[in-house]
């Protein structure tokens, strides 16, 4: 499962209604190869596929691939709104180490599937 705390719905709501996305629309989040930890987060609006895992709350949808889910199961999705920073942010019980910037982590353990780069 994968959460989003009530400061990620709303803004999800507005990036759906600014992008004018289909019905169905939602943030998409995929665990890539890359970034200075190892694994990369990429997020994007996007529609679901047949074989995707969806997660709503608050009216809004995260979409995750079969491959990402290994990774992503547990986290909880924010939106922050900072000085430094703004946008959403994911707190993962899966990783051992995050980078700085908040993109990119290692993951707990080494039998991890292979993900395309």
């Amino acid at each position: 499962m994968i959460t989003l705390t009530n400061s990620a719905i709303s803004h999800l709501t507005q990036l759906l209604l600014q992008q004018s996305a289909a019905e169905g629309s939602g943030l998409r989040l995929r665990v890539e190869k890359g970034g200075c930890a190892g694994m990369q987060y990429t997020m994007e609006v996007d529609q679901p596929e047949s074989e995707d895992q969806v997660f709503e709350s608050g009216g809004v949808a995260i979409i995750v691939d079969e491959a990402s889910l290994v990774y992503l199961t547990g986290c909880r999705v924010d939106y922050v709104d900072s000085l430094n920073d703004s946008g959403f942010k994911i707190e993962n019980p899966n990783a051992t180490r995050n980078c700085g910037c908040g993109t990119s982590f290692e993951p707990r353990g080494t039998n991890e599937p292979a993900l395309a780069p």
